[in-house]
């Protein structure tokens, strides 16, 4: 057996010796090849991890100014759980969005009738309703005409189109309020903190005329002005009309606006819940005591004779 084991590792170097030798003449052109292919594979290895690291980057902005100051967390009763939006406070923030925010901010999606049994009655839509003139037809003649607005109605825009805001606005465009608290990160908060975080610039900081600072809008110039002041409306309930007030009132108005099932939705949660919890509890039930008998039963076999 020593024979044959040497027998065998003597040919199998005999077998590499051979090897060698026909590899001998191309093993230049073989390792310049074998290292320009690792160069390549490390390269796109690089450019790999580079690509993959600018897609998980939030910005690629350095300065952190333009992204906005980060809106505080306020405590918002309508976030909670099992509570439901203050119609009272979306009654007032109506107010403050017809009386300010209406002439320059449209609220497409929102129809008069929206606002039935959650801040005004029917007759208070209608008689709201009628105060606008919409055109409807054709006639019966094929001609359009001019009538007072219905609860089918949806608010009216304060510009025809985008052309004629940008000229009111001095090329700013105000956008639709209608999803404003789901559009913007932060949400309510955003937008509480950019109604009422309008100061002076800092020392060192230039903005351009027509532009109005506010650290919570991205970038820091805005070309809104400022807008809620002491007393600037006069509520019907008699609260007072304080700039935090006013913004905390139009932003509840606005929260509900973008989401105006969120009542509904809350409560077909909690019945549904009612009902998952009563159905568990039954399910528990049978389990526990009609199924015992045969979940715990034995099955004993008796020795033929």
């Amino acid at each position: 057996m020593f024979r044959l084991s040497t027998l065998s590792t003597r040919q199998a170097v005999q077998r590499l010796a051979v090897q060698a030798r026909y590899q001998s003449t191309s093993s230049a052109a073989a390792t310049s090849s074998m290292t320009a292919k690792s160069m390549s594979m490390a390269a796109a290895g690089v450019a790999t991890v580079n690509a993959l690291a600018y897609m998980s980057m939030e910005t690629v902005d350095a300065n952190m100014a333009a992204d906005g100051l980060h809106a505080p967390v306020y405590p918002w009763d309508h976030k909670k759980n099992l509570a439901t939006f203050d119609h009272a406070a979306i009654r007032r923030g109506y107010q403050v969005y017809k009386e300010v925010c209406a002439a320059c901010h449209s609220l497409d999606r929102i129809a008069w009738r929206n606002l039935i049994g959650v801040s005004h009655t029917e007759a208070e839509v209608k008689a709201m309703a009628e105060e606008f003139e919409y055109t409807d037809g054709p006639n019966d003649v094929g001609d359009m005409f001019q009538r007072p607005g219905k609860p089918s109605d949806y608010m009216p825009k304060p510009y025809a189109n985008e052309e004629q805001a940008r000229a009111g606005n001095a090329g700013a465009y105000p956008p639709d309020l209608s999803l404003m608290i789901k559009a913007r990160h932060g949400g309510a908060d955003y937008v509480f903190s950019l109604l009422t975080g309008y100061q002076d610039p800092p020392a060192g900081v230039e903005i351009r005329e027509g532009l109005n600072f506010n650290p919570y809008f991205p970038g820091g110039a805005i070309g809104m002005a400022r807008v809620l002041y002491d007393g600037l409306v006069e509520y019907e309930d008699g609260t007072p009309a304080t700039t935090s007030q006013m913004a905390k009132d139009v932003t509840i108005f606005l929260s509900w606006a973008a989401e105006p099932e969120m009542d509904e939705r809350k409560k077909m949660g909690m019945k549904a819940l009612t009902m998952l919890a009563i159905l568990t509890g039954l399910s528990v039930y049978l389990k526990r005591h009609k199924w015992a008998g045969l979940k715990t039963r034995k099955i004993l076999y008796k020795a033929a004779k």
